[in-house]
């Protein structure tokens, strides 16, 4: 797997320590994301939308409604900038000025491509499921005609992107150590809570093993 060649656009120059083009770093933090950033311009105006997202491979997938404005303006040609932000805590410092957060970010840019083919756009579609919950795409109905015809998918080569990751404790002034203020992280991470029924779910019916043991940060660890 290659790692990226950083561009003007994707090289990372504040802080360039934290940067990484790394192949398999950028897609972990995809993998483990839900909502994607798309900002593109329409009419002459910036516009940012988040939306949900799938990986197969080396592409990104973005799907939606035929009439959505930004699937129309990326379909139409559209150069696309797409950002995933993780937090993984907060960094409390001794001072206001130097609180951060410990996060891993990753931002693509890229023109994307309507997808055509029956059989690409089914894999596309199978990708956004599975990024959600691995293994749901086997325990549901699959997408009908109609239902195809009535999504637009696009795909966007993961050709031009990078990472950007903040870890480790707050670095305060020197001086500033010896104040008597609690430092350290406070450490963040997107949990499942207590499963709630569909109220029209017939009984019987329980979770599948797939949902029962879900953890969303297991969800990257799978193949590029």
């Amino acid at each position: 797997m290659n790692d990226f060649t950083p561009t003007e656009r994707t090289k990372v120059r504040r802080l360039p320590q934290r940067g990484s083009y790394d192949r398999a770093v950028v897609y972990d933090i995809l993998d483990e994301g839900f909502v994607c950033q798309v900002g593109f311009v329409a009419e002459g105006r910036p516009v940012v939308i988040p939306t949900a997202y799938g990986r197969d491979g080396d592409q990104l997938f973005l799907h939606g409604a035929r009439a959505s404005r930004m699937l129309k303006a990326l379909r139409d040609g559209a150069e696309v900038c797409v950002t995933v932000t993780l937090v993984d805590g907060l960094v409390l410092a001794r001072s206001a000025f130097h609180h951060s957060i410990n996060y891993r970010s990753v931002v693509v840019f890229g023109r994307a491509r309507v997808v055509e083919a029956e059989e690409e756009k089914a894999r596309a579609l199978l990708a956004f499921t599975e990024h959600v919950v691995p293994g749901r795409w086997a325990e549901v109905r699959e997408p009908t005609r109609q239902e195809l015809d009535a999504t637009l998918v696009l795909a966007l080569p993961l050709a031009e992107a990078s990472a950007k990751v903040r870890t480790g404790p707050p670095v305060d002034d020197e001086e500033d150590y010896a104040l008597a203020v609690w430092a350290g992280v406070l450490p963040l991470r997107v949990s499942v809570g207590e499963a709630v029924p569909d109220p029209r779910l017939p009984e019987g019916v329980g979770m599948s093993d797939c949902l029962a043991r879900f953890d969303p940060a297991s969800r990257r660890a799978r193949p590029a």
